[in-house]
């Protein structure tokens, strides 16, 4: 029986969903992180196929979602997205050490993976991290700084960006450290699965795919690059996309 249960690690609000009999068994993990607005229950879809092939999966809330959500206004929310991602892509540390602490996983099998927020937050765990094993991004941007200056952009024409062009500009040299498309010698041939629909208006999907084009060239084995495009679709992941992503990792982090 596949069992759902509210934890907290490394303090961070959490579901981990795993078959029940192994719980306490190392396993292959999976963290996935949610989109933004979004928070960790909406995954549990994609979690619930995940341990159904034998992955302990762990879904933490980001700042400001979920149970972490603060009386804040919705334009500090906004301009706080940066932030979030980062701080993410610092947390996930916390989990994995505090599961390692655990014995919890598997012979270093550890794979990450999110939607469109948390596509983000892998992309830029990938520049850090060398232990992650496999990702999936999911309608995701792996030009971070790039789309950062889209956003800002966005919000200069609407008049409602309260942070000064100091900070905009520090905000980018943070970023140039987790920007993907900057360093992507950083995926030393880790398997890494994209999915994007072609009509998304909130993340472009040019952003991953020139990425994917670029980026095929370092690969040895082509096989472990894969993008999968979906037809006129938009920000909103598909039955597709999340049987492609459990079938991705049950590939590198179980068939490996």
């Amino acid at each position: 029986m596949i069992g759902i249960y509210k934890e907290k690690i490394a303090s961070i609000p959490s579901l981990v969903v795993v078959d029940s009999r192994k719980k306490e068994e190392a396993l292959p993990t999976v963290t996935y992180f949610h989109g933004f607005t979004s928070a960790k229950e909406h995954n549990l879809p994609l979690a619930f196929l995940l341990a159904e092939k034998g992955f302990r999966v762990v879904l933490p809330d980001s700042q400001y979602h979920g149970e972490r959500e603060a009386d804040v206004p919705e334009i500090k929310k906004q301009v706080s997205f940066w932030n979030i991602v980062m701080q993410n892509v610092n947390e996930l540390q916390k989990i994995k050490e505090a599961l390692d602490k655990q014995g919890l996983i598997e012979q270093d099998k550890f794979g990450v993976a999110g939607t469109s927020m948390g596509g983000i937050t892998t992309s830029a765990a990938l520049t850090q991290y060398p232990w992650i094993k496999a990702s999936a991004i999911l309608m995701g941007s792996p030009k971070i700084t790039t789309y950062a200056k889209t956003l800002v952009a966005s919000f200069k024409k609407t008049g409602n960006l309260p942070i000064t062009d100091e900070e905009i500009d520090q905000l980018y040299g943070l970023l140039e450290d987790y920007d993907l498309s900057k360093q992507p010698e950083k995926l030393n041939n880790r398997p890494l699965l994209f999915w994007h629909g072609d009509n998304d208006p909130v993340v472009p999907f040019d952003h991953s795919y020139t990425f994917y084009e670029s980026s095929m060239e370092l690969y040895k084995n082509k096989e472990d690059l894969r993008f999968i495009k979906e037809t006129n679709r938009g920000h909103k992941v598909s039955r597709l996309a999340i049987l492609e992503t459990v079938e991705w990792f049950e590939k590198y982090l179980i068939g490996k």
